[in-house]
């Protein structure tokens, strides 16, 4: 009886240490930047200090100069923008094809979803040249629209193949059973298929956004005016002059930005991994 409460116990001991350890693992980045926001520069910069210790009072001079020496406000709306519009484009144009792909029999889906696939695995540094040629030809140069409409490029590939996947684990049966009760094809998909499919819809709605959010080559070759610049080449342009980094701000801006993205992948954490691993459908 005694070993069998060890053994328990014992279990129970190193699935939370496990926990903690992961936990603090992933929390670490959070908290090294929050410090960091509301440390002094002459605290933060000693060496002899311990830098998870307030040494000095914090001081709120990091945010005030992100806010009122930098367009950090503007920067995030621009940001939210174009990740809310190339979400839309994503859904709308990954989602069809990904079923289509998912339905079309033969190996030509499968070899149709390997090519869409492979084109997201091309770097972006080789088509920000040709694309820029793209831009400057349809006058979207210095404009956030350039971005909502290369994003795009990188976006829909995975998309589609990741809902391609997807949708494949859905039983035709479930289509079938729908168009015997009257709906057309198109029905049956809007009303039986896409909420069974609200898991992959999510990640890529979530997948997307975070894609828009890091991206900095395209932003930094298209976007010139500092009005029209998103959060990724805002704040490193306008806080690191040379040899001189404003870490204050720059981890201020930083954590600013990454918490609203990541309290949403917390929510939706559970439907987030079943859209990768396509274990909704049972």
């Amino acid at each position: 009886m005694m070993s069998e409460r060890m053994k328990i116990w014992g279990g129970q001991t190193a699935r939370w240490s496990i926990l903690g350890a992961l936990t603090i693992f992933l929390a670490f980045p959070f908290v090294w930047m929050l410090i960091t926001a509301f440390k002094r520069t002459g605290d933060l910069y000693d060496l002899k200090h311990n830098p998870f210790l307030f040494y000095e009072p914090p001081t709120l001079e990091h945010i005030q100069r992100l806010f009122s020496e930098t367009q950090y406000g503007e920067w995030l709306l621009n940001t939210a923008l174009v990740g809310v519009l190339v979400v839309i484009i994503t859904l709308v144009l990954a989602v069809p094809a990904g079923y289509a792909l998912a339905r079309l029999t033969g190996q030509w889906g499968e070899k149709l979803g390997i090519g869409i696939f492979l084109t997201y695995l091309v770097p972006p540094t080789l088509l920000f040249i040709p694309l820029s040629r793209v831009v400057v030809n349809l006058h979207l140069d210095d404009s956030l629209w350039s971005l909502v409409l290369v994003y795009p490029s990188f976006t829909v590939p995975f998309s589609a193949w990741l809902m391609m996947g997807f949708f494949k684990a859905i039983p035709k049966d479930v289509e079938e059973a729908a168009m015997v009760d009257g709906y057309s094809r198109l029905g049956a998909f809007f009303r039986v298929v896409v909420p069974i499919s609200f898991a992959g819809i999510l990640t890529v709605a979530i997948f997307s956004f975070t894609l828009v959010m890091q991206e900095f080559v395209y932003a930094v070759t298209f976007i010139s005016s500092v009005r029209q610049m998103t959060v990724s080449v805002g704040v490193p342009t306008f806080l690191v002059h040379g040899d001189v980094y404003f870490w204050g701000s720059l981890m201020a801006g930083c954590f600013i930005a990454s918490v609203p993205v990541a309290i949403l992948y917390n929510f939706f954490v559970d439907r987030f991994i079943a859209g990768f691993t396509m274990g909704a459908i049972k």
